[in-house]
């Protein structure tokens, strides 16, 4: 699998995990906002901070140093991806 496979495989899997994280607070298995968190109340914040988390991480691996061993150019289009993939999944929301 060539290093842009894997480096893929990672950003989907993150994103499938940020969401299943998100549907678990959001109220579709039921459990209920924290008073810490009370104040967030858009919709989905997990994956909009996971967007934000995304986005710092590209401007940290384009800002760096080194090539990350030579990932850094396939990791910043998997973060990319990962960025449009919540983005467009965001605008799908029936909320």
């Amino acid at each position: 699998m060539s290093a842009w496979g894997r480096v893929a495989g990672v950003a989907v899997l993150g994103t499938a995990f940020l969401a299943g994280s998100a549907l678990l607070t959001d109220g579709i298995i039921g459990i209920a906002p924290t008073p810490a968190h009370a104040d967030e109340l858009e919709h989905h914040p997990h994956l909009h901070r996971a967007i934000r988390e995304l986005r710092e991480a590209r401007k940290e691996l384009k800002d760096a140093d080194h090539d990350f061993g030579g990932h850094r150019a396939d990791a910043v289009k998997a973060v990319d991806v990962a960025i449009d993939q919540l983005e467009t999944a965001l605008k799908y929301d029936r909320r």
